[in-house]
């Protein structure tokens, strides 16, 4: 069985890292050379709330040989076609992807390697590279957890050989409802990633902060009628109804909302969004993959979107050099 992490970034170096620490057998593919070369000199040297060094079998995509039965896929979801098109030659015939990326990334895929050849998994927590080969995990250990699931009516394959890969670094929630699940990871990313690019803030500073607490509460608030409109029911995060516990109809649930929000995210204060991170790089963001995609879901099921269509505008103006993520930009909500 061979596996690999393609897009080895800061979250596939972590993942790749506890995978060979428990013991299994997997390659982490990178096009940064840099990166790579760290790698094979050092191993992977994790810091932040969990701190280890683990040896690595690192590559570049141009070293890439042979056919892999597994391969996590980590990448932006911008270069989707052509990174999935080019992966094809190297998933073996009855091979699976099993895309962690942001936002929907399931039906773009399976239109190139076909249903029974994707999985899809979102990840419960954060981190941060901050130089080749070292990674920053900005997550409570606790918060290690995976869903794995599929949207389509079949489950992808090595269905069973993907869920233990993914228990070498902790517990894995398997979800029938997995739209459920990728609209609920959404939410979290269109809300709380969408205020930390925007405002150039870690996830705990956009919730700390009632001007921004305000927006990021209307943003949850979108996503949720979004889902509601569409019949899709929302699955908890780490066993959390956020429906329940941030939804409103009334003023006073809207009040038991807005206390709630700074501690619902506490686990992952210190994060800061992978859109902040590409920002800073000079790199486009997700922004189209994530708060875009609630606006386009709305369109479709006539549920307005402002504050989503907001964030969409205030990145596209921010990654063009129009503005610079700051908390000013917060009176541009108003």
């Amino acid at each position: 069985m061979r596996a690999a992490i393609y897009g080895a970034g800061s979250l596939g170096t972590i993942l790749g890292a506890f995978i060979i620490r428990k013991g299994g057998q997997i390659d982490l593919i990178n096009h940064n050379e840099k990166h790579v070369a760290a790698l094979r000199r050092n191993g992977a040297v994790i810091t932040g709330t969990l701190q280890f060094m683990q040896a690595v079998n690192a590559l570049t995509d141009k070293e890439m040989t042979g056919k892999y039965d597994i391969i996590f896929l980590m990448t932006k979801q911008q270069a989707n076609r052509e990174v999935v098109s080019f992966l094809k030659d190297y998933l073996a015939e009855d091979g699976v992807i099993v895309t962690m990326q942001n936002g929907l990334p399931e039906p773009q895929i399976a239109e190139i390697v076909g249903e029974k050849r994707v999985l899809g998994c979102t990840v419960a927590w954060g981190a941060t590279m901050t130089e080749p080969g070292v990674c920053e995990l900005t997550s409570s250990p606790d918060s290690l957890t995976f869903s794995l699931g599929s949207i389509f009516k079949e489950r992808g394959n090595h269905f069973d050989e993907v869920k233990a890969l993914l228990e070498m670094m902790g517990p894995v929630e398997v979800d029938e409802n997995f739209v459920g699940t990728r609209w609920s990871k959404l939410l979290i990313n269109a809300s709380f990633s969408g205020m930390s690019a925007v405002l150039g803030c870690t996830f705990g500073e956009a919730a700390g902060d009632k001007e921004s607490r305000r927006i990021v509460q209307k943003l949850i608030k979108e996503c949720i009628d979004v889902c509601a409109a569409s019949d899709i029911r929302i699955e908890p995060i780490q066993g959390k109804d956020v429906v329940k516990l941030l939804d409103y109809r009334n003023p006073i649930k809207k009040a038991i909302s807005f206390f709630i929000i700074p501690i619902a995210i506490r686990k992952h204060a210190g994060l800061k969004a992978s859109m902040l991170q590409d920002i800073e790089r000079g790199k486009k963001t997700e922004v189209d993959a994530i708060n875009g995609a609630v606006c386009s879901q709305g369109r479709k099921v006539n549920v307005p979107t402002p504050c989503n269509d907001k964030v969409v505008e205030l990145i596209h103006r921010i990654e063009n050099g129009e503005l610079t993520p700051c908390h000013e930009n917060v009176l541009l909500f108003k």
